[in-house]
């Protein structure tokens, strides 16, 4: 099984993200901030990262930057309202994050993270 770690900090999208994902098949583990999640990536494996970019502690760009160095094969996906920031080359992003804009359907997010997987 696919394991996802969800950083968002806004709690309502969260469990709504985290029922869709698993009932769409994924084991995923969430975290309210980009610093709780860095931890638990520091202690095992992902298959994908799916982040916030703009969260207390440490926002998902540095997150995922972080998280590839630890694991250059993680794949990365953003949600955000903030997609400017997020495909900006000099925000230091992952070369290859995708970026899925809010609002979004379930079904586009599912198929995001179902292509991300595959690749």
């Amino acid at each position: 099984m696919k394991r996802i770690l969800l950083a968002e900090d806004d709690n309502d999208m969260r469990q709504f993200l985290t029922r869709a994902l698993i009932k769409a098949g994924y084991e995923v583990v969430s975290f309210d901030n980009g610093q709780s999640a860095y931890e638990r990536l520091r202690e095992e494996p992902f298959s994908l990262l799916l982040s916030d970019i703009v969260m207390p502690e440490m926002d998902g760009i540095e997150l995922a930057r972080r998280a590839t160095e630890l694991d250059p094969d993680l794949r990365v996906m953003f949600i955000t309202g903030f997609a400017a920031v997020a495909l900006n080359p000099d925000s230091e992003a992952p070369q290859q994050a995708s970026v899925l804009s809010k609002p979004f359907h379930l079904r586009e997010l599912v198929d995001e993270v179902e292509r991300l997987l595959a690749a």
